[in-house]
């Protein structure tokens, strides 16, 4: 019965029916009963051999990777990529090679998946994002009410990037290269003089249309503050304007 249920749902996630986390009246809600029937499949599922040719897999036998059709409008470019089950992609959706996604995933339409880049379990991806190479969403799937990592419309998020703990990187923000975002890392806005901490439900928020870049800050007390120590901390420079978008734009001939 377990394994049933197990299975109904991965079709309704791959159909983009159901969904982790929805956003209702303006929030970010996580659906906990979806985690919880995930996490049902990796306990009842049993060990499989999953080799292909010379390379050898094995993991459970009801975490398979996703098959895709023709008519599923997702360009998958060959190269070694893999999505997991349970995952939805939207028609239009582009996935360059290798790059990995995880069950409970949802990427939304025009949203491009560059190289070496990480969609984790549960991770939540709006309209015309750009995950450029080698850039982590981290997954996050227990504990079971917990939100995964969410990003919204219109964010570019660069190289070498992560964006982890169930952070949430509002619309049409921009993360630019080697930026880590985590929810014990405070964020740091010139603009404003202050810092942005995790709010009272752990999540770390990067405002809409913040173009944050990676920075640091001195220790100010202790051995630390003698030695002229710096620690990291992300740093918004500006918010998004004509200029920055126009910087950010995909071509649409790759598309």
């Amino acid at each position: 019965m377990q394994l049933d249920r197990f299975n109904a749902l991965v079709r309704d996630l791959e159909s983009g029916k159901v969904r982790v986390a929805e956003k209702i009246n303006g929030e970010w809600k996580v659906n906990s009963w979806v985690k919880e029937v995930i996490l049902e499949g990796f306990r009842y599922g049993r060990l499989a051999d999953m080799s292909q040719g010379q390379f050898s897999f094995y993991d459970k036998d009801t975490l398979p990777a996703r098959k895709f059709a023709m008519e599923d409008g997702v360009r998958i470019v060959p190269g070694g990529s893999a999505v997991r089950t349970g995952a939805y992609l939207a028609p239009s959706v582009i996935v360059m090679p290798p790059s990995y996604i995880n069950i409970g995933a949802y990427v939304d339409a025009d949203t491009m998946i560059d190289s070496h880049a990480l969609v984790g379990s549960c991770a939540q991806v709006g309209k015309h994002v750009h995950l450029s190479a080698a850039s982590q969403l981290g997954g996050v799937l227990e504990p079971v009410g917990a939100l995964p990592v969410i990003i919204e419309d219109n964010v570019f998020i660069g190289g070498n990037c992560g964006i982890y703990e169930g952070t949430i990187v509002k619309e049409s923000a921009v993360i630019a290269t080697g930026v880590i975002i985590n929810s014990s890392t405070a964020i740091y806005d010139a603009t404003t003089g202050k810092y942005i901490r995790a709010n009272e439900s752990g999540q770390m928020i990067v405002p809409e249309g913040a173009v944050v870049v990676a920075g640091s800050r001195p220790v100010t007390r202790g051995p630390g503050a003698e030695a002229g120590i710096h620690v990291y901390t992300p740093v918004i420079v500006k918010y998004r304007d004509a200029k920055t978008a126009a910087s950010v734009v995909l071509e649409d001939i790759l598309r």
